[in-house]
């Protein structure tokens, strides 16, 4: 019934916000002589606000076509490297350009697509040869594919290492910080060859003992067996993943979007001041933020459980009793791969020392390996996209790589 619900309030919300799209062009068109007097500019400024709140949202695109090396610009292309029925590996090719490290993204399965890390990619491109997890909405496949638990993911990775080759890189980006690690734990026991050469962790939940944050709460306060029965839905037959339990992106969204309410609101109401004195550079600017944030997919019961589970109730990484396929997943088999742990002092996703804490377990990895470093003033999404990503911690992370690779 959730599910259902939703399809029908979204169904509604679509007619809505064309209907107001369409009033608002009527209302400030230069034709029409009401966008002149009544205060038309203000109606029609408020509505094109609603329209675009209420629209409805597939999967974006990156859209980086062009990128920056050595003060050329190179053409960039996207090339599907591996696919596998919950996710396929990306790769932007930069025309003509071999050199740089190779650098595997992982982007988090939590809600949104990989593009809400372009930013990320698009800062890298010109010093690295960057491959991405680009996740499938799971309500897109069918149960035909079977399941996707945490276990999978991980496998997932190993194999996604396996295609970018010996020698390269991993960036995980919050909520795959704790497979990337278990990951390059499993790797390091195996003495894989593809092992990345650095794990940079940037806002993830290695210890969410440590600094608590609602985020956190929410998951430890309520039995498994309430996650189970109120927030896991059923996909209807409208979609081909028919039939398959998820986790709903617009539920993840809603959750998200209350956190911060009062700054999401003040932000519509800014862009809507915009639109009324014409400003419409800067209420873009808002616009393709919330483009981007308002595109959701779903998720795997079985991932989204398995991870409520041993990441934020059990502890298990951090405590040693994680497992993969049975085995332990033994922080201390981590000998060579520097570890790189980036936090944002303001974040209140991941609080700090959370991620961190990889680099206290990482028992038997020499400490010039290891470095821990704070983003003043970021916030959890301005440690991965923005100024201060672009300024401040991006650096870092290419520092980490060149004096690791």
């Amino acid at each position: 019934m959730l599910y259902n619900a939703y399809e029908i309030q979204k169904s509604m919300l679509a007619g809505a916000s064309a209907m107001a799209d369409f009033s608002a062009g009527w209302l400030s068109n230069p034709a029409n002589p009401f966008a002149y007097f009544g205060g038309g500019a203000v109606m029609g400024s408020a509505l094109e606000v609603f329209a675009h709140a209420a629209a409805p949202r597939g999967k974006p695109a990156f859209g980086l076509d062009f990128t920056e090396v050595d003060g050329k610009t190179v053409a960039v292309t996207e090339e599907i490297v591996a696919r596998k029925p919950f996710g396929q590996l990306k790769r932007f090719v930069r025309e003509g350009v071999e050199t740089g490290p190779k650098l595997l993204i992982v982007a988090p399965m939590s809600g949104h697509y990989a593009t809400l890390l372009r930013g990320t990619v698009e800062r890298m491109l010109p010093v690295a040869d960057v491959y991405i997890t680009d996740w499938r909405d799971a309500k897109q496949v069918p149960l035909s594919e079977g399941k996707f638990d945490l276990d999978d993911y991980i496998d997932y990775l190993i194999s996604f290492l396996e295609v970018v080759g010996p020698g390269g890189h991993m960036l995980a980006v919050c909520q795959p910080s704790v497979p990337c690690y278990a990951a390059a734990c499993v790797m390091s026991a195996d003495k894989h060859p593809c092992r990345p050469k650095t794990l940079t962790m940037m806002g993830g939940p290695v210890d969410t003992r440590e600094a608590p944050t609602s985020v956190n709460t929410l998951a430890t306060e309520r039995p498994h067996s309430w996650f189970s029965q109120n927030v896991i839905a059923t996909i209807p037959a409208s979609h081909p993943g028919a039939g398959r339990k998820v986790y709903p992106g617009f539920l993840q969204l809603a959750g998200f979007m209350s956190m911060n309410l009062g700054s999401h609101m003040m932000s519509h109401y800014e862009m809507f001041k915009h639109l009324v004195v014409g400003e419409d550079l800067e209420a873009d600017a808002t616009k393709r933020f919330y483009e981007e944030y308002r595109s959701v997919c779903d998720m795997t019961a079985e991932f989204y459980l398995q991870t409520i589970d041993v990441v934020f109730q059990d502890h298990a990484l951090p405590k040693g009793t994680m497992t993969h396929r049975g085995r332990p997943v033994d922080p201390g088999a981590i000998t060579d791969i520097a570890i790189l742990a980036i936090e944002g002092e303001k974040d209140d996703i991941s609080g700090l020392g959370q991620t961190r804490a990889a680099l206290t377990i990482a028992t038997n990895l020499p400490d010039d390996k290891k470095r821990y470093y704070m983003a003043e003033g970021a916030g959890h999404y301005g440690i991965f996209n923005g100024s201060k990503w672009r300024n401040k911690v991006a650096p870092v992370v290419e520092d980490w790589m060149k004096a690791h690779g």
